[in-house]
């Protein structure tokens, strides 16, 4: 990145105040423990488990993009897949957090690795994600350290599998709960990589435009790659969500229906229609359509951002819609207390918690960015011949 660029230093403040508000939230989390949370005993998932969903999601589809450069070999995309793979290193472990941070006995995690059964998809999610760090770890150090090394290709098939696996295992970890009929769909395992790769292309976006340094004569044509695959990709959520929303309606389930009304008509409907279709959707794939706007790197990077944004929200509206209809009725009015309730909205403790998560993303993302040798330079470029090697 440029030096004393205004768009790193805007980062770098907004990094640096997210962390401060999040240290709050930390300390909130420790001390108080889940009776800050305004999830409880009807509605036990909420923000976090959410951001879970979208980090991880980040993670995964950031090393489907890496995957362009090191495992297919595609040349548009030389010098992409070492920043995508520090995205994907950086973006997992805030993922992992949220979700720690959302369980009762944090202490208890060890268990999970001593004494597993891996019949549970919780257990497969556990110790597949704790490999796939360990892969964009070994990744990120053998395209670096060893860039001609013969075991960058098997280790990145192993990798994608991997972030294939992982990416659907979320949506059969929702799906395989048959009380939440909103839930039980056999197309979430079917959307989750795709939801990734979304996010993947996203961030990429966001910093190929936004944070990339100058000099690299590919990169209006990576962004307008970029933007293409975002736009198809976001044509594929769209039919994903009519056909998931349409089916639903359709067939008149009650549980089905309310939760479906509650996303399209209830108190956040202002999120899903505004934010999800039309700030992270619609008005993505109308800017990055246009050659001469999309593929500019500010619109580029800025549509990157608009995305993720809409992913987020995409995220909350498969987590806690799901969760607001009552298993049984009368549930909610067979006793009464403060986390006994079947209304959600996150509380300022879980708000500050995601704040300190993407603080900490932002600013370990940016010193590695400027720190390692991620980026394509002049020096870098080696003969057409030992690439293909």
């Amino acid at each position: 990145m440029k030096k004393g660029s205004k768009l790193r230093i805007l980062f770098y403040a907004l990094g640096v105040l997210t962390l401060l508000a999040g240290i709050w939230g930390f300390v909130l989390r420790f001390t108080i423990g889940e009776q800050g949370a305004n999830y409880g005993s009807y509605i036990p998932w909420g923000l976090w488990v959410s951001m879970y969903l979208f980090f991880a999601g980040i993670a995964a589809g950031a090393y489907m993009i890496a995957s362009l450069e090191f495992l297919f070999g595609i040349k548009l995309f030389k010098g992409t897949g070492k920043i995508a793979l520090w995205g994907a290193l950086v973006t997992l472990p805030i993922g992992l957090m949220t979700i720690a941070l959302d369980l009762g006995h944090l202490e208890r995690i060890w268990k999970v690795f001593l004494n597993p059964s891996f019949g549970s998809i919780m257990a497969q999610m556990v110790w597949g994600y704790s490999l796939f760090f360990i892969i964009i770890l070994v990744s990120l150090w053998v395209v670096i350290r060893k860039p001609q090394a013969k075991l960058i290709k098997p280790l990145f098939i192993v990798g994608v599998l991997l972030s294939i696996f992982l990416s659907g295992g979320v949506g059969a970890f929702l799906g395989i709960n048959a009380s939440r009929v909103f839930w039980h769909v056999g197309l979430l395992p079917a959307q989750f990589p795709f939801f990734s790769l979304a996010s993947g292309a996203a961030l990429l976006l966001l910093v190929l435009g936004w944070l990339a340094p100058n000099g690299d004569e590919n990169r209006v044509k990576q962004l307008r790659a970029l933007g293409l695959m975002t736009i198809a990709l976001a044509f594929i959520k769209l039919f994903f969500l009519f056909t998931d929303f349409s089916q639903s309606l359709y067939a008149e389930v009650p549980d089905n229906v309310q939760a479906v009304k509650a996303i399209l008509f209830g108190d956040g409907w202002w999120l899903f229609w505004f934010i999800q279709i039309g700030l992270g959707t619609l008005l993505p794939i109308i800017i990055l359509w246009i050659p001469k706007i999309g593929q500019k790197r500010y619109w580029a990077g800025a549509m990157g951002l608009l995305v993720l944004i809409g992913i987020a929200v995409a995220r909350a509206n498969i987590v806690v819609p799901g969760l607001l209809v009552p298993e049984f009725q009368g549930l909610s009015t067979a006793f009464q207390g403060p986390h006994l309730g079947n209304t959600y909205f996150p509380s300022l403790m879980e708000w500050l918690v995601v704040s300190g998560g993407v603080g900490i993303a932002i600013l370990v993302f940016l010193i590695g960015a400027e720190r390692l040798p991620l980026w394509l330079t002049k020096s870098s470029h080696v003969p057409e011949a030992e690439v293909k090697q």
